[in-house]
């Protein structure tokens, strides 16, 4: 378990929900991943990233999918993408990322709490 913080720390990640409107293959990553664009609604808008999800998705189970991600950390180059948000996952029970996702259709650009 991770130090604990405050909740006024917690406050300052703002964690939203984004549908993934573009997927593809990043065969310029060291490990296999896809690039995606991501819309948080007109608030925030479209944000680009990458992730390493290339065992349980392919670019087009991808497209549509409503993902959590951070919105608030700076921007990070990653090869040649400069990734916008943190997209937000798990391990399974082998390592591999799961992505979490909300269990009902919600509106994009909502905010965890």
């Amino acid at each position: 378990m991770s130090d604990q913080i405050s909740f006024d720390d917690f406050l300052k990640v703002d964690i939203r929900v984004g549908r993934i409107v573009e997927a593809e293959e990043f065969p310029e990553a060291r490990k296999p991943a896809y690039k995606m664009k991501i819309d948080f609604g007109p608030e925030i808008g479209v944000k680009k990233t990458s992730a390493q999800i290339t065992k349980h998705y392919t670019p087009e189970t991808l497209i549509g999918k409503l993902v959590m991600a951070v919105v608030n950390f700076p921007p990070r180059q990653i090869g040649p993408v400069m990734s916008e948000v943190l997209t937000l996952g798990v391990p399974d029970d082998e390592g591999e990322v799961v992505l979490l996702t909300p269990d009902k259709d919600v509106p994009i650009g909502g905010r965890l709490y």
